[in-house]
């Protein structure tokens, strides 16, 4: 095992799907329950010298890993996850994506069924990434809302632990699997890490079942966002929402301006990463995350 779990989160390789993954393997999770699946439990000692190998000779890495990213950030992490899987925990992947037909309609899917080695086990992986934003309530509550609110923390839990992660159940998946040679119980598993970002007043509250090793961050109205000195902040886009952001140059505050005013035009929102430069060597990283959110949002609330 790994003796500092967190140093993989802070370190920094050239690709960017090498630091993406190097994240992935080590990222405090949204959510625990008994089927909660940590990747650190089961990397081999020696997988930051593969991922180092793959940073420097990038044609020693995977293939996958060097295609250009999807645009859809749930199929990247998918992507992400794939390789963990086959290539650094060497776990075969027994099926991806695999569809649920019944009568000839789809009623759910599997993200992964995988064979895991090391307690010679098939199990079922569902998994997610997700950016979820506290909006107390008048009666003390927290709802959690991704960017667009139609997602939430809570309702996507319940799926995951009373529909997703019990999809095995079915007997159209028993049939489908047992068709594939897989028979006998599937283990199920969840694995969906992320941030909360938190608001800078009232206090925000977090469910029972989401540990406190937590990756956060704070979200604020564009209005406040304009008032503040924003000159050392960047926008952060899809695919790099995933891991920790850091650049050789100055951060461009126009740059940042323009998308503060692009929130306001658009209402949608925006993630920010605020830098600071490191004095040893000139680059500038990641040492907080801000989503920028229109005066409306929530709007389906």
């Amino acid at each position: 095992m790994n003796a500092n779990p967190k140093s993989e989160l802070t370190s920094v390789y050239r690709t960017p799907a090498i630091n993406h993954l190097a994240w992935l393997c080590q990222a405090p999770q949204l959510m625990h329950s008994p089927i909660t699946f940590e990747p650190a439990d089961y990397l081999p000692s020696n997988y930051p010298d593969l991922l180092r190998l793959w940073d420097e000779h990038p044609e020693t890495a995977p293939p996958i890993l060097r295609e250009p990213p999807q645009r859809r950030l749930g199929f990247y992490f998918e992507r992400l996850y794939q390789v963990l899987l086959e290539d650094i925990l060497d776990w075969p992947i027994l099926m991806k994506n695999q569809q649920i037909q019944s009568a000839g309609n789809t009623i759910g899917e599997l993200d992964f069924v995988v064979h895991n080695r090391a307690e010679k086990r098939i199990e079922h992986h569902e998994i997610a990434i997700k950016f979820y934003l506290g909006v107390p309530e008048p009666n003390g509550t927290t709802l959690w809302y991704g960017p667009n609110a139609r997602d939430r923390l809570d309702i996507k839990t319940t799926s995951l632990l009373e529909q997703q992660s019990r999809r095995t159940w079915l007997p159209e998946t028993l049939a489908m699997l047992s068709e594939a040679g897989i028979t006998g119980p599937l283990t199920p598993r969840i694995f969906m890490p992320g941030y909360l970002f938190y608001p800078d007043a009232p206090q925000a509250m977090i469910p029972d079942y989401v540990p406190n090793a937590h990756l956060r961050g704070r979200w604020l109205y564009v209005c406040h966002a304009k008032a503040l000195d924003t000159s050392h902040w960047v926008v952060l886009n899809k695919p790099h929402w995933i891991g920790n952001w850091f650049q050789g140059e100055k951060p461009d505050a126009e740059h940042t301006m323009d998308a503060l005013r692009r929130v306001e035009d658009r209402t949608v929102p925006q993630l920010f990463g605020v830098l600071r430069e490191d004095p040893r060597g000139g680059n500038w990283h990641e040492v907080e995350r801000v989503f920028v959110v229109p005066e409306r949002w929530p709007l389906v609330r």
